[in-house]
Parts: structure tokens; C-alpha cells; sequence
């Protein structure tokens, strides 16, 4: 059975697919600078977490993810 992802091992997670912060929380819509603020403890907003337990134990793809975050670009500029 396959180990469940526990929030505490972000930055054991992302160095374990070999990505740069850049690259891993970019995917996710966000900085770096607060993926780097995740990794070191501090507080994950709620939207976050539930982003990062669906990838990590394989409820969703890299994929799902590049698809949605484009998307959801799309639609907001063309609400500007």
C-alpha cells in the first residue's frame, strides 16, 4: 500500500520529482517565494492544501493541473 502524503513533507515531495520550487509551485499557481514559505512550515492556505494531497496521492495528474491553471488564466483575462 502506498504511503498517504502528509502536508509536513512538501519539500521531500517536490525534491523527490526532482523539480525546482519554480518549476513545482508553478504548476500550482503560485510564487516561489511562497511555495518556499509552505516548504518551511509556515501556514498553507486551505485551497492550497487540498491542491497538494490531491497531486501527491494520485487523485490528480500534472497534467489536470497545467490544464486547469491555463484555463482558469484564459477566463480571467478575459474578465479584465
Amino acid at each position: 500500500m502506498k504511503k498517504k502524503f502528509a502536508l509536513t513533507e512538501i519539500r521531500e515531495y517536490r525534491k523527490a520529482l526532482g523539480m525546482s520550487q519554480l518549476d513545482f509551485w508553478g504548476q500550482l499557481g503560485t510564487t516561489q517565494s511562497a511555495g518556499s514559505r509552505y516548504e518551511s512550515g509556515r501556514n498553507i492556505p486551505q485551497t492550497m492544501a487540498i491542491l497538494l494531497l490531491l497531486l501527491a496521492n494520485g487523485k490528480i495528474s500534472d497534467a489536470d493541473l497545467t490544464e486547469t491553471l491555463a484555463a482558469a488564466k484564459k477566463q480571467l483575462k478575459e474578465r479584465i
